[in-house]
């Protein structure tokens, strides 16, 4: 096969997962057309990219219809942290809901596959661990968080049905905290958070006693599952776990940063949010089965990198 002429969408391109995706994509030698409204995907992510005659970008907000002829999509568009999906809820939905409802439109009138960028957030505060993919979740439809974890579950049962009503053929992969270089600095995640706190010299905020639990992946490692995802026969579907099965509680990540930056950092402890999980840890069986998949970057090397970027852009 001739990767050069494949023609691939990227909806939310620009964003930390997004933009590494894409250049990833035309290292492969893909031609790769990055869509995004910019709500939370920066143009400074992409901007190493712009130079390349087989990229091209997009404004486009994909809870409207979008014509466009490709033969794979990648479906990342979704504000991800707390702070941003809860920003404008009833966006956020309309993003799961609306944008998977175009996107599988338009994979069956050109005929493509795509990828749906579910994820862990499905299971919600889970009673099982760690979660496979045959857990159904325990999510609160009422919460704060509910735009985004019940839009992705909805998003889930838009993709199998129009595989099974109209034959789309689809991949749908459940994705764990991933950190990494281009993570937005004001997300409000763990990792960004205590990186820019610890290097500034501020208190690291904690919610809760921190005794509550995470398993973090690197970026490099979520886009190799991905991509293999997308490359399996059409009779593997998923949901898939991506996500390093090592957990750490969020206290002993704070402990490690501090020590990593050199800071004097102090902790902070703060009420935990409502819905909040308590544990996190993903099963990986089925991708390790599946794909022959599983993460290569620990914790300490993937922040050494992370903690790289963020003080290069501070």
């Amino acid at each position: 096969m001739n990767f050069s002429r494949i023609r691939t969408l990227v909806t939310g391109g620009s964003g930390f997962i997004g933009s590494h995706l894409c250049e990833r994509l035309l290292t492969d030698g893909h031609e790769v057309l990055c869509v995004d409204n910019f709500y939370t995907g920066r143009r400074q992510n992409i901007e190493h990219l712009l130079s390349n005659p087989r990229f091209e970008v997009m404004r486009c907000d994909i809870t409207m219809p979008l014509y466009v002829e490709v033969d794979e999509i990648y479906n990342l568009a979704c504000p991800a942290s707390p702070i941003h999906y809860e920003f404008d809820p009833v966006q956020t939905l309309k993003t799961s809901v609306h944008g998977a409802i175009n996107m599988l439109g338009l994979a069956k009138r050109i005929k493509a596959k795509i990828f749906q960028a579910s994820t862990s957030e499905v299971y919600g505060d889970p009673h099982v661990h760690p979660q496979p993919e045959s857990y159904w979740g325990h999510v609160n439809p009422l919460g704060l968080r509910a735009c985004y974890d019940e839009g992705k579950r909805a998003a889930e049962t838009l993709f199998f049905d129009y595989h099974r009503q109209h034959g789309v053929r689809i991949k749908v992969a459940r994705i764990f905290n991933t950190y990494g270089p281009r993570m937005h600095p004001n997300d409000g995640r763990v990792v960004s958070n205590f990186i820019i706190q610890a290097l500034r010299g501020e208190p690291i905020t904690i919610y809760g006693d921190g005794t509550q639990t995470r398993s973090f992946g690197f970026v490099d490692d979520l886009i190799a599952g991905v991509l293999k995802l997308m490359s399996t026969e059409d009779g593997f579907l998923g949901p898939v776990n991506l996500g390093n099965p090592n957990e750490v509680s969020v206290r002993e990540l704070a402990e490690l940063v501090i020590a990593m930056t050199g800071s004097r950092s102090q902790l902070m402890f703060k009420t935990l949010p409502s819905d909040d999980p308590k544990q996190r840890q993903p099963d990986i069986s089925l991708a390790r089965a599946k794909l022959g998949w599983e993460p290569k970057v620990d914790l300490r090397d993937g922040l050494q990198r992370t903690i790289h970027y963020f003080a290069s852009i501070l």
